[in-house]
């Protein structure tokens, strides 16, 4: 896969964003570090993933190009395991894609904290089902 960009640590990834997207990627961040403080966080694809068993979510900015160009506008919040997540209210984007679901912001206003956190836990419950699973199938 082509990208636009490498980043070797988190300060250079914030070093690159333009101001916009910095600040929405640092909000999101905060609130997925302040619902999941046990996870872990690690650049991969460039771009934050955050963990606990299996990756939980991923907070993408437009300006970091999954290919060649840019496809979106704003940052993209997506849950590794979206289609597990409970999502009545159509919250989250599916597109074509079969596992991760996303929702996108351009701006901070656009983020309504209580249905955020709503689904930041509700992917940690995926990731403990998930956790679950893969016990039982040891056993």
């Amino acid at each position: 896969m082509m990208q636009n960009v490498k980043f070797d640590s988190l300060d250079e990834f914030f070093d690159f964003l333009p101001e916009q997207e910095r600040m929405i990627v640092r909000y999101l961040r905060r609130i997925v570090l302040e619902c999941i403080p046990d996870c872990t966080e690690k650049l991969s694809y460039n771009v934050p993933y955050f963990k606990r068993h299996t990756n939980i979510c991923f907070i993408w900015p437009a300006a970091v190009f999954w290919g060649k160009k840019q496809s979106y506008e704003g940052v993209r919040l997506g849950f590794t395991n979206g289609h597990l997540m409970y999502d009545d209210i159509n919250y989250l984007e599916k597109g074509t894609r079969k596992y991760v679901y996303w929702r996108d912001f351009k701006t901070l206003e656009e983020i309504d904290l209580d249905i955020l956190r709503a689904y930041l836990y509700d992917a940690v419950r995926v990731d403990e089902e998930k956790l679950a699973l893969k016990k039982q199938k040891k056993q």
